[in-house]
């Protein structure tokens, strides 16, 4: 039988990053994954380039959970700025992208790489293709059934992540493992993910799929984001939206603006004064895609003069673009989501350590935890912090 003094189950970025920490304090440590490659979510994130952290990656206010002030601790303590020195350690070439987001200049590959680097040198050690059958509790920490054989260890780490992108071998895993030891779970639902709509609207806005529009300002209640927003085949999509769906819930209305910049009224009523004789589609066509503008005025004042529309039917046409107010009918789900919010609830962990509270020995860390990032790097961030202070303390 294997013994061990940290065993950690996940090999993702939030694992690795704990086992690194852990193997240079001189702790015996073995990471285990079912999957056949380490950090497979690393590899696919960025479009291939991963977008590895955010320059405002520690700020708090930028993370949703139940208990919203538990981050700030794990946050300050491996920021990402330690995070970059790495990088840069490793020879990394890197460049910032819009809202400081940070992405690899070559492959995401090159994080992964400089992680199992760093796990080599720290002596951590590394299994894959292992599926933990049982784990039980013993008086020296815990006993890991696994393909037939055992390992035992003082302390166990679960880094197994969250539902999001099965098909990359996401499972609720780590919520089974809380729930045997009676760790509670904030309700999970899927995060940073497209938005559907009711068949009969996506008839209706069926020639729009592909258009996309940038700088929407989408807002749910009081929370509003201004990025870049696609139609597609099956509803909203692209940044912005992604941002508001951790916000969204079924039933909610959300407040759409497409040009946040120009007041499409105040426009049209130029248009209308300054030439009577051009087409409503035609004067929305030009400040908004041809396709966008064929449907709003099909909607909104036919294919007339625009002299011939009255200030009522104008302002309708132009809240079309500035004020849309429509109510999703669900999301795309686990499949395409980029995260999954809620998870081990935080109030049942210690926030210098990440460890259960009443369970001696067991942490957990990483997207399974009730901590959600935004969009552009914040998920990644709160991975290495939350991995870097467990391995400081298994």
């Amino acid at each position: 039988m294997d013994q061990f003094d940290v065993v950690v189950i996940g090999a993702g970025a939030a694992g690795m990053m704990c086992a690194i920490e852990a193997g240079r304090r001189g702790r015996r440590v073995l990471v285990i994954d079912h999957a056949e490659a380490p950090g497979e979510k690393i590899r696919i994130s960025g479009g291939g380039r991963c977008n590895f952290t955010n320059l405002e990656g520690d700020k708090a206010e930028r993370y949703l959970s139940a208990n919203p002030h538990f981050c700030k601790s794990v946050l300050s303590r491996y920021r990402p700025r330690d995070f970059i020195a790495l990088v840069e350690r490793h020879g990394v070439a890197w460049h910032e992208k819009t809202l400081g987001q940070l992405f690899c200049d070559g492959s995401a590959k090159q994080i992964i790489a400089l992680l199992l680097e760093e796990m080599e040198a720290a002596g951590a050690g590394l299994r894959l293709n292992t599926v933990v059958d049982r784990i039980e509790q013993t008086a020296a920490g815990y006993e890991l059934a696994v393909g037939g054989g055992r390992i035992r260890c003082e302390s166990l780490v679960v880094a197994c992540g969250g539902k999001s992108i099965p098909k990359m071998g996401a499972t609720g895993f780590g919520y089974e493992i809380a729930r045997q030891f009676d760790v509670p779970v904030v309700e999970t639902r899927p995060a940073l993910v497209p938005l559907t709509f009711a068949v009969h609207v996506l008839e209706q806005l069926k020639p729009l799929a592909g258009v996309a529009m940038q700088q929407a300002r989408v807002s749910c209640g009081k929370t509003r984001f201004e990025e870049d927003m696609l139609f597609t085949h099956r509803g909203l999509s692209g940044p912005a939206i992604l941002q508001i769906s951790s916000y969204w819930r079924e039933g909610d209305e959300l407040l759409l603006d497409m040009m946040p910049g120009l007041d499409m009224f105040e426009f049209l009523k130029t248009a209308k004064a300054e030439n009577p004789r051009v087409a409503l589609q035609t004067a929305l066509a030009w400040r908004l895609p041809k396709s966008l503008a064929q449907l709003i005025a099909a909607e909104h004042g036919g294919f007339g003069n625009i002299a011939d529309l009255s200030d009522k039917a104008l302002r309708k046409a132009a809240d079309a673009v500035n004020a849309w107010r429509f109510k999703p009918v669900g999301s795309e789900g686990y499949r395409t989501a980029e995260v999954t919010l809620g998870g081990v609830d935080t109030r049942a962990l210690d926030q210098k350590t990440m460890a259960a509270r009443g369970v001696p020995g067991l942490y957990f860390i990483g997207e399974a935890v009730d901590v959600t990032g935004w969009l552009g790097g914040y998920n990644f961030q709160w991975a290495w912090a939350s991995g870097y202070v467990a391995g400081q303390a298994v």
